[in-house]
């Protein structure tokens, strides 16, 4: 194991083990020794196994909605490992679809505590040594949603209508000690997103995507790494991200 002189700069992402963040641990790969963190042991172990021919990797499996799993993950951390540089906070989910009067409680507190519980308990715990340090920079993976509600979106935007305002208050309290926090709000992008809001239905979760060139999880990677790569005087912060056919949450160009 090297010292901290020797590594890369070290970038935790949540929710590695697929889709957007499993895309932006690959595209880091090449730049930043890495923190790949989600609730699959096995992807885990897959995906480590693949970026080590890249760089070094840790695996840290932990569930972001559970406070005490958060804590006692990243403590565990070798101290060669501690001083995160990057933070991803990509963990987070859509689940099901529906008017408020009809809403499931449980899909309620599910989206409530991975998309903005899960990216404050992450971040509470990774941020003091970004202050103490005065230096870092915060990703935050929100969405479209988190800019425009739609029809029977409700809990899930206003879930990243609070990421979006986490995100502000974030900025102005992290920007006294040179931390970088920037928003990334994707539209629509086809990985196991529909999958998982639909709850297995794959004709459901393939309707989203019907008629138009989606955006992949590639394409938002890439974004995440322009906005790292940019020079220390300059601080992408709000990002939104659509597919070339779509002009608002709602709104898409489809062929047909």
């Amino acid at each position: 194991m090297k010292n901290r002189t020797e590594m890369k700069k070290i970038a935790l992402v949540t929710g590695a083990t697929s889709g957007i963040g499993e895309a932006i641990a690959r595209e880091l790969a090449d730049n930043y020794a890495l923190i790949i963190c989600g609730r699959r042991q096995e992807k885990l172990d897959g995906l480590k196994s693949e970026l080590e021919k890249k760089t070094e990797v840790i695996s840290l499996q932990f569930d972001v909605r559970n406070n005490a799993e958060v804590n006692a993950a990243i403590s565990s951390l070798p101290i060669a490992w501690t001083e995160i540089d990057i933070l991803i906070n990509n963990a987070g989910n859509a689940h099901g679809l529906g008017p408020i009067h009809e809403g499931n409680v449980e899909d309620w507190d599910a989206m409530i505590d991975s998309n903005l519980k899960g990216l404050l308990y992450v971040s509470r715990v990774i941020t003091p040594g970004m202050v103490e340090r005065k230096s870092g920079h915060i990703v935050n993976i929100s969405s479209i949603a988190g800019k425009e509600v739609y029809e029977n979106g409700n809990v899930y935007c206003a879930s990243k209508f609070g990421v979006d305002a986490a995100t502000q208050g974030m900025r102005l309290d992290l920007n006294p000690y040179n931390i970088k926090v920037t928003c990334v709000n994707p539209g629509l992008v086809k990985t196991g997103f529909s999958n998982v809001r639909f709850k297995g239905d794959e004709e459901k979760a393939e309707s989203v995507y019907k008629g138009l060139d989606p955006l992949i999880a590639k394409d938002i990677a890439e974004v995440v790494k322009f906005a790292l790569d940019r020079p220390a005087n300059v601080a992408l912060t709000d990002i939104t991200v659509l597919a070339a056919a779509q002009a608002s949450a709602k709104t898409v160009n489809r062929k047909g």
